[in-house]
């Protein structure tokens, strides 16, 4: 684990700082742009006068399945701290499943094997082919090799989109899935829907931001305890009629028959998690497995074969039973940081944390060296989004000035979340909003960072708030007869920037121009070159050179 001192750059005077502006991409268009938009004058100014380009930050690039898919701040983090593209969950499973390996492994014998015991198979996830968090094709390839193996009971808990997917768009998902049941239920086989609910509202929360969603979720899937529809496209329908929500936000429903749930979840019974991405599985799944759980009041533990589609945490082995093999990320840039005395700070709010740590150190929980590395998290306020747009951008700056000022740390890594989680609200205005309040921010933290001796390199993980319009297929934004647009509020495909801020008036490095197509993974070489180091063989190439 040893970095050689690199005889091409030397390390800057100051820290190293990397600012990661979480879901801001840049756009082609103006047109639904809130990047674009919303009064920036710190951020122009930094794009207009140092050495800027564009990064790719979804598809292939980030270790997806194929350049359709949108990346997300759990891969763009992993590329960024990695230095090198691994294949994600997303692609795992889909090549699991098409090797047929997954129906081969101990962790699908032992739910199958369950089930077939007089329980019921339940299949618990996001409910979409968003594929960022999970798939709906793998939920039917699992449904369908449990009915060829035999199981014959099978119960469905649905968490709704309308994040990575149109933000409206659950029929679209639910109408041609109950057909699809229809025609695999037969006297020998009982499928059905058993409960669900919006993403943001139950089951799905992260970081320990909001354990009430989980306990919401908790009561709906395993104790039935709910409001109850006969139907899931009863209890959509009706909820968008009385709340005027759109799908994330939809509440908690339970579908039940003369009165009682048709799934809830008891002793006996197998229960497979179906998102292969780990942050918002994490909660759920411990509540499934720990005994001495403590978050909220569960009642009785019903005894049952849990499984995760991967291994949400391998530090903490969560859940020791799961699908599908994680990813094996290696020597991450943090990791050689710490064994090589690199002192190392960072920084983001609840929502985000676990970017900077966990993700950023290839899906580990914990330091690599305690005295060398501090992590803050700042807590997120558990308001909306759209009302509070600002989040804790002001307070993460405070003490990441603090950081930079204090001299303790040669490399410090932030996250501001505001373009991705108000993004994904759909709603413009605050995104705008956002912006503008991420951009006072730079404009205080750029002065601090230059005055020190130090570099600032500011770039995203994603696209986000660049794109808040849905678009037709060739590229421009849909509008109704009225001229109405329809929010958006998934991630994009659009590039993200990559700005080297350094007050040096002539540096002895500059941006490569040689590089066909560069993306996050090239950030980790250019960070150690900063820092005086020659980056790891196997690295992805640094985005600068000497001169």
């Amino acid at each position: 684990m040893k970095l050689e001192k690199s005889s091409r750059f030397t390390a800057c005077a100051g820290p190293v700082v990397t600012i990661v502006l979480d879901g801001v991409g840049i756009s082609p268009r103006e047109d639904g742009d809130a990047v674009k938009t919303a009064r920036t004058p710190m951020l122009d100014k930094l794009m207009a006068n140092f050495p800027m380009t564009t990064l790719l930050a979804h598809g292939t690039a980030v270790g997806m399945p194929s350049d359709e898919d949108m990346g997300n701040s759990e891969v763009g983090h992993n590329a960024i701290g990695a230095g090198r593209v691994f294949a994600q969950g997303a692609k795992l499973v889909a090549e699991s499943i098409t090797s047929g390996n997954l129906w081969k492994g101990q962790a699908w014998h032992d739910v199958v094997a369950t089930a077939k015991q007089g329980g019921t198979l339940h299949f618990m996830g996001l409910f979409s082919d968003g594929n960022v968090h999970s798939h709906i094709d793998h939920l039917k390839a699992m449904i369908e090799q449990a009915k060829q193996e035999g199981v014959a009971k099978v119960r469905l808990h649905i968490l709704l989109d309308g994040r990575d997917v149109g933000e409206t768009s659950a029929l679209d998902y639910v109408d041609p899935f109950e057909t699809y049941l229809d025609g695999l239920r037969s006297p020998d086989f009982d499928v059905a829907i058993a409960s669900g609910g919006g993403r943001m509202t139950i089951t799905m929360d992260r970081y320990e931001a909001n354990w009430t969603m989980v306990q919401r979720g908790w009561d709906i899937h395993v104790k039935g305890e709910g409001r109850q529809f006969a139907s899931a496209h009863d209890a959509i329908v009706t909820y968008r009629n009385e709340a005027n929500v759109i799908d994330q936000d939809l509440p908690g429903f339970v579908i039940a028959k003369d009165g009682q749930p048709v799934g809830k979840i008891v002793d006996g019974d197998a229960v497979v998690f179906f998102n292969f991405r780990g942050d918002r599985a994490i909660e759920i799944s411990r509540a499934f497995t720990e005994e001495n759980f403590k978050p909220f009041a569960r009642g009785p533990l019903p005894k049952v074969t849990y499984a995760g589609m991967m291994q949400y945490d391998g530090d903490t082995k969560l859940p020791p039973r799961f699908l599908v093999e994680p990813p094996a990320i290696d020597r991450t840039m943090g990791e050689y940081l710490a064994k090589n005395g690199v002192s190392q700070y960072a920084i983001s709010e609840t929502q985000k944390y676990g970017h900077v740590t966990y993700f950023w150190n290839g899906n580990r929980t914990g330091k690599f060296d305690e005295t060398l590395e501090t992590y803050v998290e700042i807590p997120s306020d558990v308001v909306p989004f759209e009302q509070r747009p600002w989040m804790k951008c002001a307070e993460i700056t405070d003490a990441l000035i603090d950081a930079v000022r204090s001299g303790k740390y040669k490399y410090l890594r932030v996250n501001y979340a505001n373009g991705d989680m108000v993004g994904h609200t759909g709603n413009f205005e605050a995104a705008v909003t956002a912006m503008q309040g991420l951009d006072l921010q730079l404009a205080r933290l750029i002065p601090v960072i230059l005055e020190v001796g130090g570099v600032a390199l500011i770039t995203a993980d994603h696209g986000n708030a660049d794109e808040m319009y849905e678009l037709d297929k060739k590229g421009n934004v849909t509008r109704d007869a009225e001229g109405r647009t329809k929010a958006k509020t998934s991630h994009t495909l659009n590039p993200v920037p990559f700005v080297l801020v350094s007050g040096e008036a002539d540096p002895a490095y500059k941006l490569r121009e040689d590089l066909a197509a560069p993306g996050l993974s090239n950030i980790a070489a250019t960070v150690l070159n900063l820092l005086g180091f020659e980056a790891p063989e196997d690295y992805d190439a640094s985005l600068i050179k000497a001169v």
